[in-house]
């Protein structure tokens, strides 16, 4: 046969102030329940948090690319492109193709060719990035640039 209990809903009506829960207010509001909404996430309900929502903080989504993600543009003038290649000729350090010197500006640590000053001499260019008057300049000198495209192999 079943045994008959009151429901705990039906003890808990008329009866005192605080309906067996104590002094007046411990079963009031959010105080019981540790704070209202995601509030202890990091204190009091962390192990809850670890425990059902492990992913609930960090860093996720997309990385953004400001500017301390940009690429450092080192240029170097048509003048002290002169200068290297002269250097480089002293110590020996200089490739040629045929009689044209050949000149990689990534091996020396710069990116881009600046059209400042003048060239004498005919050379070959390899670089990433070049303005327009530079690769001008070089042509006209009896020169050519190879621009490089991002992979590393000539466009």
């Amino acid at each position: 046969m079943v045994v008959r209990r009151r429901r705990k809903s039906r003890k808990l009506r008329g009866r005192t102030r605080t309906m067996g829960w104590g002094n007046v207010g411990q079963h009031r509001k959010s105080g019981s329940r540790g704070g209202k909404g995601a509030v202890g996430f990091h204190k009091h309900k962390w192990m809850w948090v670890l425990k059902y929502f492990p992913e609930w903080y960090g860093k996720r989504g997309f990385t953004p690319r400001g500017p301390e993600h940009w690429e450092e543009i080192r240029g170097i003038n048509l003048s002290q492109l002169e200068e290297l290649v002269e250097k480089l000729r002293i110590s020996g350090g200089l490739k040629t193709e045929g009689e044209m010197p050949v000149i990689d500006l990534g091996e020396h640590g710069y990116n881009k060719l600046l059209g400042s000053g003048r060239i004498s001499t005919p050379l070959k260019v390899i670089v990433k990035y070049a303005t327009e008057k530079a690769v001008e300049a070089i042509k006209s000198a009896g020169g050519e640039v190879i621009i490089q495209s991002k992979e590393g192999s000539s466009a």
